[in-house]
């Protein structure tokens, strides 16, 4: 049988906070804030268009860069999320670190403890 990859279970909450490198974020999550930035921009122009009484695709320049600026403005605010989470965690890391009585490690248990015994009533 082979042993499974991947991060491992957490013992204590410090170990909880940490990355061993075995944590790569997610395609998703790392293509979402440009995609959805170049998204509305594009949309906002269609709109725009739309309000002014022009074909939707008019002025093609305009979709273009606007875009790609609301793109770079998506992946700048999903770099500000990525390094205000990380400064979150840092705090919560060093907190734990000052006061480890107020967090124990944790207590491993079965699936199979926490079930009641069945007992089939006909």
């Amino acid at each position: 049988m082979a042993k499974a990859s991947g991060p491992k279970i957490a013992t204590s909450p410090l170990k909880l906070l940490e990355n061993d490198g075995t944590r790569e974020p997610p395609l998703l999550s790392q293509i979402w804030g440009p995609t959805a930035g170049g998204v509305v921009g594009f949309i906002a122009v269609i709109v725009g268009n739309w309000a002014t009484r022009r074909p939707y695709f008019s002025g093609i320049q305009k979709h273009i860069s606007a875009t790609a600026i609301c793109a770079g403005i998506g992946k700048i605010a999903e770099d500000y999320r990525s390094q205000y989470l990380a400064d979150r965690d840092a705090v919560f890391r060093h907190y734990i670190q000052l006061h480890p009585e107020d967090f124990p490690d944790y207590e491993r248990t079965r699936i199979a403890d926490l079930f009641e015994p069945w007992i089939p009533i006909r």
